[in-house]
């Protein structure tokens, strides 16, 4: 019974992992992809005057590699100020295609980068879903120089085997390591696979 139970737990931890550690990371990847642009602007639109701001409306973005989609990007608007040195993305929505011909999709009210630090803040009606799980959170931040992601929010994850609510959230890139942290609360399963 202790082996089932050791084992079980470590299944839990490797799907927890896998899932928040992929969908963010995938997430951090469609921002760092607009770093070029954010921090070279005069490339997109070569009238923008220092100190000023541009915007524009209905942004759709797809990225290829060797031929295979990997992310495509729908947003009611973005906006680059120079001032604040920071791209917004408003009405934000993601699709990811995994190697595994999988979509994982990412919903939010709002993105921003921060073009000096490459720092990036997700926040407002965050959903992250694939087939199995749904994570849902309300403001998500990535320390490019840290390397790390957390939430200082309450986040729930939800599946057919898992419901878990926390009170934050940190995911350690370098490490590759996930910390459900304040009053985690929840209901796990028999029936979770890897």
């Amino acid at each position: 019974m202790f082996l089932k139970n050791k084992f079980n737990n470590r299944k839990i931890k490797i799907i927890l992992i896998s899932v928040i550690a992929v969908t963010i990371s995938l997430t951090v990847a469609v921002f760092i992809g607009y770093r070029y642009i954010s921090k070279n602007p005069e490339k997109a639109i070569p009238l923008v005057l220092d100190g000023s701001s541009i915007s524009i409306e209905k942004i759709h973005q797809t990225s290829t590699k060797n031929g295979v989609v990997e992310w495509s990007l729908d947003a009611n608007s973005a906006s680059y100020n120079e001032d604040k040195k920071e791209a917004v993305f408003e009405g934000l929505s993601v699709v990811f295609f995994t190697k595994e011909n999988l979509k994982i999709h990412l919903t939010a009210d709002k993105g921003i980068l921060k073009t000096e630090s490459s720092n990036i803040e997700i926040r407002g009606n965050i959903t992250v879903k694939n087939e199995d799980y749904v994570l849902k959170t309300g403001k998500i931040n990535y320390d490019n120089e840290k390397r790390i992601i957390f939430s200082m929010v309450p986040v729930e994850i939800s599946g057919k085997s898992l419901n878990l609510v926390a009170g934050s959230m940190t995911i350690d890139l370098n490490t590759n390591k996930a910390e459900l942290s304040g009053k985690v609360e929840g209901i796990i399963g028999d029936d979770i696979s890897l």
